[in-house]
C-alpha cells in the first residue's frame, strides 16, 4: 500500500455549486463512500482506516464545511451530488456507509442510484419521527422539534445558531452536556482522546459557514423527499437499543417499509460505532465482495 492518503478536493457541480471532499486511508485502497452525521464534515475520520487498507471518501453536504449551501434541498439532491463525485473520481460501484444523519442519505442513494452501490450499511441512522418519539430524545434534539413545531423554520434556525456558538466555543463540552445521561458505551467514546481530537476538528469545520446548512439538513431529515419503499438495495442497519439520539421505535417503523433490510441491534448508545469501526468496515467489505 502507498502512504496515508490526505487528499482535500473541490468539485464544481453541474449547477455551479462547490462540493468539498476528502480522502482518508490509503490512496490505492478499496474505495468506500462514507456519509457522516449531523452536524458533520468531511473531517469526521477514523484512524483505523489506514491500517485496514481502505480509501474512504467523504464530502461536505450543502452548507457544511466548504460546500455551497443549497436552501430547500432534500435528501435526493445530496445523492445526486455524490454520484457526480463518484463520476469525477472514476468510480462505478462502491460500498457505502452512513452514520446518524448520514443514514438517510445512504437510503437516498439506494433509491435514486442503486447501481452505484455494492453494499450499504447504516449505523445509528435517523428515521422520520412522530409525536410519540419526541419524549425519547435527548434534550437538545427534543427541543429542536418543539421549536420547529411552535415557530417553524426561523425558530429552529435561532436555536441551532445558539447551539453552533456553544459548539464552536467548546465542541467537547457541548456534546458532553447534551449526552450527559448517555449509556456507558457512549461515555467511553466521549472519554477517548482520539475521538475528542477528531470531534473538535470535525465540528469546527462543519459549522464554520453558519447554522443555515444545519437547519436545511434538519428540515430535509424531517420531511423526506424519497420513499423508503423505493430503496432497492439491501441495507444492513446497526442500531442501539438505548439510542436517545435516534429512537429505536422510529427506526423499526422505517425498517418495516424498506424492501430489504437486516436490523442488527446493540445494547449501547449512539456513539458506539466509533469503538466498533473495524468490524463495521470488514462486514461492509465482505458484503461488497459477495455481490
Amino acid at each position: 500500500m502507498d502512504s496515508a492518503s490526505d487528499v482535500d478536493g473541490r468539485l464544481t457541480l453541474r449547477d455551479g455549486r462547490t462540493l468539498a471532499w476528502h480522502e482518508w486511508g490509503v490512496p490505492d485502497g478499496i474505495p468506500i463512500l462514507r456519509l457522516q452525521g449531523t452536524p458533520g464534515s468531511r473531517f469526521a475520520r477514523h484512524p483505523i482506516w489506514e491500517r485496514l487498507g481502505v480509501r474512504v471518501i467523504m464530502a461536505d453536504r450543502p452548507g457544511f464545511g466548504a460546500s455551497t449551501r443549497m436552501p430547500g434541498r432534500g435528501l435526493a439532491s445530496v445523492a445526486d451530488d455524490l454520484v457526480e463525485l463518484l463520476d469525477h473520481l472514476g468510480l462505478d460501484r462502491v460500498p457505502v456507509t452512513g452514520q446518524s444523519g448520514g443514514g438517510a442519505h445512504v437510503l437516498a442513494l439506494g433509491a435514486r442510484h442503486p447501481a452505484r452501490i455494492s453494499a450499504a450499511t447504516v449505523i445509528a441512522g435517523g428515521a422520520p419521527l412522530t409525536d410519540a418519539d419526541i419524549p425519547l430524545l435527548i434534550g437538545y434534539n427534543a427541543e429542536a422539534h418543539r421549536r420547529f413545531d411552535d415557530g417553524g423554520q426561523e425558530a429552529l434556525y435561532q436555536l441551532l445558531r445558539d447551539y453552533r456558538e456553544k459548539a464552536l466555543a467548546d465542541p467537547l463540552a457541548d456534546i458532553r452536556t447534551s449526552m450527559h445521561d448517555a449509556p456507558p458505551e457512549d461515555q467511553a467514546v466521549l472519554s477517548d482522546p482520539t475521538f475528542q481530537q477528531i470531534l473538535r476538528q470535525d465540528r469546527t469545520e462543519a459549522l464554520r459557514q453558519g447554522a443555515e446548512g444545519w437547519c436545511d439538513e434538519c428540515l430535509a431529515a424531517s420531511d423526506w423527499d424519497i420513499a423508503p419503499e423505493a430503496v432497492t438495495v439491501h441495507v444492513v442497519w446497526y442500531h442501539s437499543r438505548h439510542d436517545a439520539n435516534e429512537p429505536l421505535q422510529a427506526v423499526q417503523r422505517l425498517a418495516d417499509r424498506l424492501p430489504s433490510v437486516e436490523l442488527r441491534l446493540w445494547e449501547g448508545g449512539h456513539l458506539e460505532a466509533f469503538h466498533r469501526q473495524e468490524e463495521l468496515i470488514r462486514d461492509l467489505l465482505t458484503r461488497a465482495e459477495l455481490r
